[in-house]
């Protein structure tokens, strides 16, 4: 039985009122597990962060720069060091772990004060970075070379001036970000009962918009039925409809939202990101004569395709398998897949991705995905979506999570439910589903109570 459209009722999951604690003790636990991580190769971990890229150095101390840039320094002991300019000062000595606090006005905006803050070079070396010392900086990425690290050339122009030729200075955001080891990829019960608040927040927001839309709303008045609640956002707001949304990645504009257009959402917070993507009418006789088999030629197949990769998922199965599960189904390049199938999510949208051609990492207990298969046609057909958050999670650990965080636990339960019952999605027991739309891909906007099925 192939995938068909079929009226469906939608339940509400429920919400949780308020987010799960992440205590000073798992910051401290993590801060340990980095230096015995970093132990054989490096003496110091210095972490970068910038307000696009705050999620090492918020992962590790629950502090996150605003405005300006910010420095972490791990070293072997006590607590670790953090360079802030002026207006993250408060903030920084109101983080759940303690950290030392270095005034380093450069990181500061322009024309601000620097009259108050010594050196790079004093403060590396009230930190004890002398000539020798190994020192791996963790930025933002990897690249091919260990020494390519992207954070300002100042800062590694002097770290490699302070260590000299004995010493070492090269990329070390391995340690946190490896698509099979990395300390962010595999997460506490705590940290995963964090995303599924995060989830049900954006989750319930696509959903108020796919039930709320209206031809005539502008897409600024149609981002207000996502009801965001103010947690920071992983990534820009995408909304747009008609001849801009083709483009993907655009913020919402003035223009009324009409009949016929098509239409795309992406909404992100810190640990969770939904999208949904289709066209704002009834049915597909508003469509255009030539794409009105857009549910036969794209929708259904692409939500076949979801529905294989999510039935494939289990601890132990290889990222191969999972893009090849993808590439088998909608590697004709009408669909026009060229990112991976699917990549792990943590406060960043996407922090890395063990599903690639050839990929050997196998899915570990404590990952976090999300369902992130975009077809780019480059045709009118347009695309659909339906990335959606879903964890990982052993035996040991869902006993945990079950007992810890019952109401979340109830609507996992529900959520999984409701996919094998109503959508044909049969998942394995350790494959957790944080959305509040879970798999629910109405094709048609202004029916959103007619969705995608495998079962007849």
């Amino acid at each position: 039985m192939g995938a068909r459209l079929a009226e469906l009722e939608l339940p509400d999951f429920g919400s949780p009122a308020e987010p799960p604690e992440i205590t000073g003790d798992i910051y401290r636990a993590r801060l340990d597990r980095l230096r015995a991580a970093a132990s054989k190769r490096y003496d110091y971990l210095l972490v970068w962060a910038d307000r696009e890229h705050s999620a090492n150095v918020s992962y590790l101390t629950g502090f996150d720069p605003r405005f300006e840039e910010a420095l972490l320094i791990v070293g072997p002991g006590d607590d670790p060091a953090i360079l802030v300019g002026n207006e993250c000062w408060g903030m920084a000595g109101a983080a759940p772990v303690p950290l030392r606090r270095h005034m380093f006005q450069d990181l500061s905006l322009p024309g601000q004060p620097r009259d108050r803050s010594r050196t790079l070079r004093e403060i590396l070396a009230e930190e004890g970075l002398a000539g020798g010392a190994r020192v791996g900086v963790i930025g933002w990425k990897t690249y091919e070379r260990p020494d390519q690290v992207d954070v300002p050339a100042y800062l590694i122009d002097e770290l490699r001036d302070v260590v000299g030729s004995t010493g070492v200075v090269e990329n070390a955001v391995d340690l946190l970000i490896h698509p099979a080891h990395g300390l962010r990829v595999i997460n506490e019960v705590e940290q995963l009962a964090a995303f599924e608040y995060a989830a049900c927040h954006t989750s319930s927001g696509v959903r108020s918009l796919m039930f709320g839309l209206r031809p005539g709303l502008t897409e600024q008045e149609a981002v207000r039925l996502l009801q965001w609640n103010g947690m920071p956002m992983s990534c820009h707001l995408m909304l747009t409809a008609g001849k801009r949304a083709q483009l993907g990645l655009l913020s919402p504009g003035p223009r009324p939202i009409r009949r016929g257009d098509p239409f795309t959402v992406a909404f992100g917070v810190w640990g969770a990101l939904n999208c949904r993507a289709g066209f704002v009418v009834e049915d597909a006789s508003e469509l255009p004569a030539d794409i009105s088999d857009y549910v036969e030629r794209l929708v259904g197949p692409y939500f076949e395709a979801i529905v294989a990769w999510y039935e494939a998922l289990h601890i132990g199965q290889t990222g191969a398998a999972l893009y090849d599960i993808i590439d088998q189904r909608l590697g004709d390049p009408f669909f026009g897949i060229f990112l991976n199938p699917g990549h792990q999510i943590s406060l960043d949208e996407w922090v890395n991705s063990p599903i690639a051609a050839g990929s050997d990492i196998a899915i570990t207990a404590g990952m976090a995905f999300q369902v992130d298969v975009i077809p780019a046609t480059g045709t009118d057909y347009f695309t659909t979506n339906i990335e959606d958050g879903i964890a990982i999670a052993d035996e040991p650990m869902r006993s945990e999570f079950a007992t810890r965080f019952p109401d979340a636990w109830q609507r996992i339960e529900s959520r999984r439910a409701f996919m094998r019952d109503h959508l044909g999605i049969d998942l394995q027991p350790e494959v957790l589903p944080f959305s509040n739309i879970p798999a629910y891909l109405p094709p048609f906007l202004l029916r959103p109570d007619r969705a995608m099925t495998m079962l007849s």
